[in-house]
């Protein structure tokens, strides 16, 4: 059976940024920690349309928002 379900690679394609697993790890080394007082859709390096799609996707609790919820969790993290 084949899965369906999405990845952080789909996720940032869906998004319109750089896919590639390097470039998922320089945006997310690149724009944390993100405050903890901003939701995620918030962060100001979102354009209209990619902070509308990460809130919509958690309000419906639709299958992205398990790698939004992973893609937060990675922005909030301090570097070590």
């Amino acid at each position: 059976m084949e899965s369906h379900l999405p990845s952080m690679t789909l996720l940032f394609t869906q998004l319109g940024l750089p896919s590639e697993p390097a470039a998922i790890q320089r945006f997310i080394e690149t724009h944390r920690p993100l405050e903890a007082r901003l939701a995620l859709h918030e962060a100001p390096f979102w354009t209209a349309s990619q902070a509308e799609f990460l809130k919509e996707q958690l309000d419906q609790d639709a299958d992205w928002a398990i790698l939004i919820d992973k893609l937060d969790s990675g922005l909030r993290r301090v570097s070590s």
